[in-house]
């Protein structure tokens, strides 16, 4: 069954389905605890994502996880860090711009929502 959802969805599974529903990734050194607190909160809200915050050039690491297709990337840069808020981008490299935590998780729970309504 599982083999016949990966190659339906060809590996880029929708939020609900995906085992990893996004990574944070930080641009600086000087991110790094502000990434991990968003992963903290993310996590607690029942969302599954991860955390990269290699010392790597963030369009590396942007490219790197777009091969993995994940339903969303979240950037931290020090414009996010110092406003309190997330650069968010979707799968296929559509940016969705900063938004606050709060907005991510409350748009994250509502696509949930409509696919578990239309079930």
């Amino acid at each position: 069954f599982i083999g016949i959802l990966i190659e339906n969805y060809a590996g880029a599974m929708p939020l609900w389905l995906a085992p990893v529903q996004a990574v944070v990734m930080n641009i600086s050194e000087g991110q790094s605890e502000y990434a991990a607190d968003v992963v903290k909160r993310l996590k607690a809200a029942g969302f599954r994502v991860e955390a990269d915050l290699r010392n790597e050039k963030i369009n590396y690491k942007i490219r790197e996880h777009s091969v993995h297709k994940l339903p969303y990337q979240i950037v931290i840069g020090e414009k996010e860090k110092a406003a309190r808020v997330v650069a968010v981008r979707a799968r296929g490299g559509q940016d969705l711009g900063q938004m606050s935590l709060d907005s991510l998780i409350e748009r994250w729970r509502r696509e949930i929502e409509a696919k578990a309504g239309s079930v």
